[in-house]
Order: structure tokens, then C-alpha cells, then sequence
């Protein structure tokens, strides 16, 4: 199977094997079994089931379809990381790690030949993965980012014990499938309680993925996930604040570190409740107001939610990619440019206009988390480099003034409740108006990037590094089950 047609193929894939559940009914559905507060599902041995099958997948029963996603995730998220290694919160973090984890063998990526111990690695490339808003995440939305939170983690450990990279891919797609379910069955109101989603589903995945590269068995992974609930935090307190926004990257590289740090002490016997997802006390009551406690073992090895993971176009975050995408959309059909705009109007999700609706955003990072000002940085640059998002950007007169000029409101339900959906509706000053709705980007996984597209953002992300290295670097990713060792990523011109 080519990879375009692998491409091609992954929503059969996700849609599971013969008998599964569809895609869609798995991640939206509302068990009819009904615990306290209307939360729904049994508490039956959740977090030991998942530790079963996280041990017990093997490679050859990972469909080629899922394989494919899990190799465009890791190539995505290693240009990523080397991306984000350049910028000044990434490395303050990355000295941190160089000072406090020196004589290991893993590489924190893009940032020169010295090693660290696995945990420094995964706390300097998580945070790395997150530090621009590129890495990639889910649809539906689960609350988790796959590369930051499981390939950055896993990568250390398989840096560190010589694993191959066909054991990183199976350490992925087994924490990947454990990971997003857990998401899932959050329904996402942890956020709710002002909690970051993927500081605090993040640790599970970091803690299964590198259970797997360190051959724990299913007692061991059971503590490692138990120990990892109990280091889920982060908190959205820099979303209503207007500041702070560095310690938004630091959740998802804690979250890494979290979960090397589990499954260590796991492997020497350190134990966790066996109840630790699905307990009276357990992550999913303790964090969510809501939840979904079925969805944690729904559909597991039938239904691969590895082929939700989507990957970003747009160095900003994922509420703002299909207004921004409407936007340049009109543009290019109706051939006008910023100077024209009177204002626009933005209809999406109701947690989109709580949270993202910023018009006058401090600094950079704060302003990546603020449609209007991402879709009026779309009308004046190019959204697709994410050097077009540096603080001059902030500073830009034409750009802030029309983000002050953004309109932002909630769709009708239940289309307010979608990951999604947005109508952008854009009026000129001479009177006309245009409108569009938009609920895809190239990167979702009804529009999966092609080889092509991959590559592109690839070899954008890593420029700094040298076009040479990176091009045989993406090559390597792209047959990463045929390398037996995985020292070489993140090496720059090294690699080869």
C-alpha cells in the first residue's frame, strides 16, 4: 500500500474493523447507564483493562492505516519540537533539563549534541512540542496532543534503551488508543474546573508509552497509569488572566516528564490504586465535572482512535484554524484585501468564545490563543509560516486594529457544541458582505495531509537545520519500522 492511498484509507480505518462501532458514535455517544450527577458509566476495572491491552498489543495487528498515522504524527511532532527548541521559553526550560539531567543518552532535540536522562529529555521536547502552537491534537477534541504528551517521552526512553523503531511506533499507537480514551471520557470538563486537558490527560499517555519501550507487564503498567493520575495538573489560569502564556508550553513538558517518571517507579515496584482512573477518588470524579466512564475501554482494539490525531497547518491554536481558513478562503474568491474590511463577524463554539475570544492580546504567545487576532494576522500574512507569528505581529497597527473589529459569538446548538464548525462572515466598507462556513482543514482526518504536505511542514519547521539533513531525516520517519536505532532524530545536520 502506497502511503497517499494509506492516507487515503484511514477513515475506514478509524471507523474501525468489521463490527466496530463508528467513529463518531464512540466519541459522542451517551451510554444509557447513569451513575450520580447524571455522569454515566460503571466504575468495572477500567484502568486495568486499558494496562492489559497497552501490554499486550503487538505490531503486526496494528492496521497499515493506523501505522501511517502514527509515523506523519511522530515526523510532525519531531519538526515541531526542533521548531519550538529555537524559541527563548523553550530554552530557558532546555538549560534546566542540560543542567539537572546531564550523562544520559537521550537527545533534547535541535539543541546540539549534548544528552540528558530520559526524564530532562521529555520535559525539554514536550514543552518544545507545545512552544508554537503547532503540534498536533484530536478530532473530536479529547483534550490531548499525542506528539508532545506520548512521541516526546517515548523517544527519550527508546533513545536511552536502544529501542527500535518499530517498538516506538507500537509504544505509540498503545498509548495513543489509552490516552484519547481517557480524553474522551473527560467530555472535556475538567477545563471546566480550570484545569489545562492535556496537563492532565497527558501524563497517561507519556506513562503507557514508555511502560511499553520499558517491557513493564500489566501490573506495572496498571501502576504506572495510577501513578501518572496522580501527577495530572496545569491549570487555565493564563486564559483569563492575559499572562503567563509560557506556562501553557511547561504543562504539556511536565506532562511528559510525568509520565517517564511513572513508569520508572513503576518498574522498581512502586505501586499505585488499582482504581486510579475510575475510583470514587479516581482522575475522572476527582478532575471532570462530567464524564464518560464506558468510554475509557469502548471499542479497544476495533476502533483506532490513533487515526483522530489531526495535524496543525497554522501556528495557532486549533479554535482558530477553520475561521482562519474561511477567512483566506473569501478572500481568494472574492479579491479583497485588509484595507477593505469594516468588520467580522465570527460564529463557532460556545468554549471558544469563552476562552479564545481575546481582542488585544499582550504578547505573542497569548495572542496565538485569540481567534480574532490569528484570522486578522491570516488577512495580512501568510498563516502558513509560522514565523508570520513574532512580536511585531503584536505590535502591528492594521493587524490589532481589525482584531479590535472582531465580532465573536456562538452557533445555534447543537452546532455550538462542535469542535469545529465556524461561519465567518466578512463585510467591506463598501457594503458587501461575505460569509463562510467552514468545519475542516487540510490536517483533519477528513482531510489528512498528503506526503507532500507533510514534508513541506516539515522541512519549513527545520529550515534552521539545514535542508540536506532534514529532507533524509523526514525520508527516515517515513520507513521508521525499518530503523533499528532512533539515536540519529533530532541530530540536524547529523542526520543521515
Amino acid at each position: 500500500m502506497s502511503k497517499d492511498s494509506s492516507r487515503r484509507g484511514f477513515l475506514q480505518g478509524a471507523a474501525g474493523l468489521a463490527g466496530a462501532a463508528p467513529l463518531a458514535t464512540l466519541m459522542t455517544s451517551r451510554p444509557a447507564v447513569a451513575s450520580e450527577g447524571g455522569q454515566t458509566g460503571v466504575a468495572n476495572g477500567q484502568t486495568r483493562t486499558l494496562a492489559e491491552f497497552a501490554t499486550t498489543l503487538q505490531y503486526e495487528e496494528i492496521p497499515p492505516e493506523v501505522v501511517q498515522r502514527a509515523k506523519d504524527t511522530i515526523a510532525d511532532t519531531v519538526a515541531t519540537i526542533m521548531y519550538g527548541s529555537t524559541l527563548p521559553w523553550s530554552k530557558m526550560i532546555a538549560a534546566y533539563a542540560r543542567h539537572n539531567g546531564p550523562g544520559g543518552n537521550s537527545r533534547i532535540l535541535g539543541a546540539g549534541p549534548a544528552r540528558v536522562h530520559a526524564p530532562s529529555a521529555a520535559l525539554a521536547n514536550g514543552a518544545a512540542a507545545h512552544a508554537f502552537e503547532l503540534d498536533n491534537l484530536t478530532k473530536p477534541n479529547s483534550g490531548s496532543h499525542p506528539g508532545a504528551t506520548i512521541l516526546a517521552p517515548a523517544l527519550a526512553v527508546a533513545q536511552d534503551r536502544g529501542n527500535s523503531g518499530r517498538e516506538l511506533i507500537t509504544a505509540f499507537v498503545a498509548a495513543a488508543e489509552v490516552m484519547i480514551r481517557i480524553g474522551v471520557a473527560t467530555r472535556h470538563s475538567q477545563e471546566q474546573n480550570g484545569f489545562h486537558a492535556p496537563g492532565t490527560t497527558g501524563p497517561f499517555g507519556s506513562a503507557v508509552s514508555t511502560a511499553r519501550l520499558l517491557h513493564l507487564d500489566v501490573t506495572q503498567t496498571q501502576n504506572a497509569i495510577g501513578i501518572a493520575a496522580s501527577t495530572a495538573g496545569g491549570l487555565l489560569e493564563f486564559a483569563k488572566s492575559g499572562t503567563g502564556g509560557m506556562v501553557k508550553r511547561l504543562h504539556l513538558g511536565r506532562a511528559a516528564e510525568s509520565g517517564v517518571l511513572a513508569s520508572s517507579l513503576a518498574a522498581e515496584g512502586f505501586t499505585a490504586p488499582v482504581s486510579s482512573l475510575e475510583g470514587e477518588f479516581g482522575f475522572l470524579r476527582v478532575f471532570c465535572r462530567d464524564y464518560d466512564m464506558n468510554a475509557l475501554t469502548a471499542g479497544l482494539r476495533q476502533t483506532w482512535l490513533t487515526n483522530t490525531i489531526m495535524i496543525k497547518r497554522y501556528a495557532a491554536h486549533i479554535t482558530a484554524h477553520t475561521p482562519v481558513e474561511g477567512t483566506i478562503a473569501l478572500m481568494q474568491a472574492h479579491h479583497f484585501s485588509g484595507p477593505e474590511i469594516a468588520s467580522i463577524a465570527i460564529q463557532t463554539t460556545d468554549r471558544a468564545v469563552r476562552v479564545n475570544s481575546t481582542l488585544q492580546p499582550k504578547d505573542i504567545l497569548l495572542a496565538q490563543y485569540s481567534i480574532p487576532f490569528c484570522v486578522a494576522l491570516a488577512v495580512y500574512r501568510n498563516p502558513v509560516d509560522p514565523r508570520s507569528f513574532d512580536e511585531g505581529a503584536v505590535n502591528h497597527a492594521d493587524i490589532m486594529g481589525l482584531a479590535a473589529r472582531v465580532q465573536m459569538s456562538a452557533l445555534p446548538p447543537p452546532e455550538n457544541r462542535s469542535d469545529m464548525t465556524s461561519l465567518v462572515t466578512i463585510t467591506l466598507k463598501d457594503g458587501r458582505s461575505f460569509n463562510q462556513r467552514t468545519t475542516a482543514f487540510a490536517g483533519t482526518p477528513e482531510r489528512p495531509l498528503t506526503v507532500a504536505q507533510l514534508k513541506e511542514k516539515f522541512l519549513m519547521l527545520t529550515h534552521d537545520f539545514g535542508e540536506p539533513g532534514m529532507t533524509r531525516a523526514f525520508n527516515r520517519l517515513q520507513n521508521l519500522e525499518s530503523e533499528k536505532t532512533l539515536e540519529w532524530i533530532g541530530a540536524g545536520n547529523e542526520a543521515g
